[in-house]
């Protein structure tokens, strides 16, 4: 017994040429989110942020997203396609967008507005540490509804029958990532934030977590079909994880030796 794929027609609705889209309305979710959390902290007493610097790092950070995305996916997933076809890199009407290249796209962004406002890096990281997670959830439901980067195959009573996945019941991976990525990782980063913390920790934290969530979650997800698995045992989601995991940790270890700044 399988549960069947619910059948959810990707395009909300149409006007003329235009559609709007389950997956582009989950960005804008996303971004929507980050741009009222961010606002409502900057918004506390002596929290060392107005609007405008607001304002600016999303516009970095949302340009960080897309190019960081796009470049990451084309050098981490489809580099030897790249080479052969290096315009393949603008073809973003075919998609492919990679997280892991989104975090340094951020992270580009982060150093840049940084820089130009003369506020501290660390600073800057934990404050947009939070308003991530909940953009990777929406993000992974708009995967579901796209019927894509479903698991391998399973008889778990909740596995899946997905309309691209062939006749076998897969693990739906993509809600697994919802939750542990997108809900469970929030709630942990809320608690986390509650108190003071030494600068650099909320975004170190952020970098464990999701690294460590997306790594186990990874035996759970079909590995990329002209990838498959290194040395038969890992992905390269998982090879792209842990450089976060161990920076994280370092990065927490670094900050709680210095517990004089404060995020």
């Amino acid at each position: 017994m399988a549960l069947e794929f619910p059948q959810i027609d990707p395009i909300i609705f149409s006007i003329g040429p235009l559609s709007v889209r389950w997956y582009g309305l989950m960005y804008l979710i996303g971004f929507a989110f980050a741009m009222w959390f961010a606002n409502r902290q900057a918004a506390k007493p002596n929290s060392g942020w107005t609007k405008e610097e607001v304002s600016d790092l999303l516009f970095y950070g949302m340009l960080g997203v897309i190019l960081g995305g796009r470049i990451g996916y084309v050098l981490f997933y489809q580099f030897s396609y790249f080479i052969e076809n290096p315009l393949y890199l603008f073809r973003i009407d075919q998609g492919g967008m990679s997280f892991h290249g989104g975090v340094l796209g951020v992270i580009a962004a982060e150093l840049i507005f940084s820089k130009t406002r003369k506020k501290s890096l660390f600073k800057v990281a934990d404050f947009v540490a939070p308003l991530v997670p909940v953009g990777l959830l929406a993000g992974r439901i708009g995967n579901f509804i796209n019927g894509e980067l479903w698991g391998r195959t399973t008889d778990v009573p909740w596995g899946m029958i997905f309309p691209t996945g062939g006749p076998l019941a897969r693990h739906p991976s993509q809600l697994y990532e919802a939750f542990f990525e997108g809900l469970v990782l929030f709630l942990l980063l809320m608690w986390f934030i509650k108190k003071p913390r030494p600068a650099g920790s909320v975004s170190g934290l952020f970098l464990v977590g999701y690294g460590v969530f997306r790594f186990g979650i990874e035996y759970f997800r079909e590995p990329d079909a002209h990838l498959g698995l290194f040395a038969e045992f890992i992905s390269m989601g998982q090879i792209l994880s842990l450089p976060m995991i161990i920076g994280g940790i370092g990065l927490l270890i670094w900050a709680y030796k210095q517990p004089t700044k404060k995020a």
